[in-house]
């Protein structure tokens, strides 16, 4: 029995030397640019932009095989934030890639909802929670209002709603200048 955890022992800390010794050696480094400009990002992960998500984009951005006004979610305030970032001019939100709103989750009907989990599947962000023929629900603090789980529902039980507002997440509304008056935008 001695010699059995002895041995086991010497093997776990020459295990732990290989380890130790690849993490150090083969440690992929990340470009810093590409983790700023991702840090900008509305980490939706909603495919607008045209890749699969906010750290395909960020690449792509860092790479210049994009441009950065592809973000509808993000709209004015990111392309703004990765323009001053990159040290270029900003430019309006590409109509191609959708139209700005303001941000939304969605809701399940439950009542009708059949358990079909295609609405599982299609969520980048796992916000929605259910099993197989069993009701789904989705967590509204980790829904990023992709509207991705929308199109699969085979019985339309998934609702966009606007994202209430609370103490946190109100911000006073910027003006807004018409006519040499200024109005407020909400």
């Amino acid at each position: 029995m001695l010699i059995a955890l002895v041995t086991l022992g010497i093997l776990a800390v020459i295990i732990g030397l290989v380890l130790g010794y690849a993490a150090i050696r083969f440690r992929v480094e990340s470009d810093p640019v590409v983790d700023q400009i991702d840090a900008l990002l509305p980490q939706t992960q909603c495919g607008q932009c045209t890749y699969a998500g906010c750290r395909p984009y960020a690449e792509a951005i860092a790479a210049g095989e994009a441009d950065i006004n592809q973000c509808p979610p993000g709209g004015e305030v990111t392309i703004q934030g990765l323009a001053d970032l990159l040290g270029v001019d900003p430019k309006p939100l590409n109509p191609e890639h959708g139209e700005h709103s303001e941000k939304t989750v969605v809701i399940i009907d439950e009542q009708v909802c059949i358990g079909c989990t295609l609405c599982i599947q299609a969520c980048p962000v796992d916000a929605i929670l259910g099993a197989a023929k069993q009701m789904h629900t989705v967590i509204a603090s980790e829904c990023t209002g992709c509207d991705l789980c929308i199109p699969p529902c085979p019985v339309e039980c998934i609702h966009v709603v606007p994202v209430k507002t609370t103490s946190a997440t109100w911000s006073w509304p910027l003006p807004v200048i018409e006519t040499g008056a200024i109005k407020t935008s909400g």
